[in-house]
């Protein structure tokens, strides 16, 4: 099956960006898992976060929100949340360090912070912000949308096929998946945690790719509490996180622990851990969780994304480490592949484009 670009993994980076090139070009999407979005995209629990991650980060956000609020699909796949951060007494410098620089965030007394979290500790709490214009996002509609416009745009997604092998064929590439053979002149490499992985398949050196483990748990709140106004909540030390979900809390002990790519499963320790440390800053009864899952957010060194071609081997193209920033800047990395891909001017800052490309990891 012959195609202008193959792109390789079927979350919300490889849809997206398969969807935007679509418009151009004839473009394949190959899946290992049965469905769209099994590992990381399914697994999230989305917040556009205008003020998280990096100044690179930051702009990724920025040049996103407008695909998010409506102008992608006509309607907005966002919802109001809020965000709210809270600071221990030695967490402060964090607390100062995360307000330098960002925009649109209150700075909150502890007080403040009980009005619209009524049941954390106030005696607990040293400082804390929010950032009202957090917003929740819905991945599956997110993910969907992109989906019915690559085929629109008569692209094709091949789920159920893990890829093989992956050779150079005269200036472009073969790949082998699902006992078919494709060639394209472009391969994209969005494979999350799996990205290394291909990378060497198709003999091209690695970035330093680490997979770490994320993990929730679902928890019911006793009766009279009613959570689904309350902003999401946590640790501005980034050691646990909830977020109201149905009249429950989803509580993360917000972990990063490096894990093999693959099916991932949370910790019992892990959890009870986080769980602990929230437990200390709410006056909250702990009750056994309804259910767990773990996903993986994948990261190079420098935790920015991995964007552009590879400088050591021509039409193989990185779209990788997206780390917790990957559904939220996926349309304005979708934007951007498909620029590169397809030798356009991308509409991203130059100095961003240069802070994303592959190049910076290589020595």
């Amino acid at each position: 099956m012959s195609q202008d670009v193959i792109v390789i993994g079927g979350g919300i980076a490889g849809i997206s960006a398969a969807a935007e090139l679509a418009r151009s070009a004839k473009v394949t999407v190959i899946e290992a898992e049965p469905q769209l979005g099994y590992h990381a995209t399914g697994r999230s629990a989305a917040l556009f976060i205008r003020n998280y991650g990096n100044a690179t980060l930051r702009a990724l956000n920025a040049a996103a929100y407008p695909a998010l609020a409506g102008d992608l699909f006509g309607d907005s796949v966002l919802s109001p949340r809020g965000e709210l951060m809270l600071a221990r007494e030695e967490d402060l410098p964090v607390l100062e360090d995360y307000l330098n620089g960002s925009t649109g965030i209150e700075r909150l007394t502890a007080q403040q912070a009980t009005e619209l979290v009524p049941v954390l500790r106030t005696d607990q709490i040293a400082a804390a912000m929010l950032e009202q214009d957090a917003q929740g996002i819905d991945v599956d509609r997110l993910l969907q949308g992109y989906a019915r416009q690559l085929r629109n745009g008569g692209g094709v997604i091949e789920t159920g096929s893990r890829v093989t092998a992956i050779t150079r064929e005269g200036a472009g590439w073969r790949v082998e998946a699902g006992g078919q053979v494709f060639t394209a002149g472009t391969v994209v490499n969005a494979a999350g945690g799996w990205a290394d992985q291909v990378a060497q398949m198709a003999g091209v050196r690695p970035v330093g790719l680490v997979p770490k483990r994320r993990s929730a748990v679902i928890m019911a709140v006793p009766a009279g509490i009613d959570p689904d106004g309350w902003p999401l909540f946590g640790s501005i030390a980034e050691t646990w996180y909830a977020k109201p979900e149905a009249g429950r809390l989803m509580i993360s002990p917000a972990d990063e622990d490096p894990v093999e790519p693959g099916d991932i499963h949370a910790d019992d320790m892990v959890l009870a851990e986080g769980l602990d440390r929230f437990s200390q800053m709410v006056d909250l009864p702990l009750v056994r969780p309804s259910h767990s899952w773990a996903g993986m957010r994948s990261f190079v060194a420098d935790k920015t994304p991995v964007v552009g071609m590879d400088p050591d081997a021509p039409g193989f193209f990185w779209l990788a480490g997206q780390g917790g920033y990957g559904v939220q800047t996926s349309p304005a990395l979708a934007c951007l592949t498909a620029a590169l891909c397809l030798g356009e001017v991308p509409a991203l800052a130059a100095d961003v484009v240069a802070a994303l490309a592959p190049d910076r990891l290589r020595t």
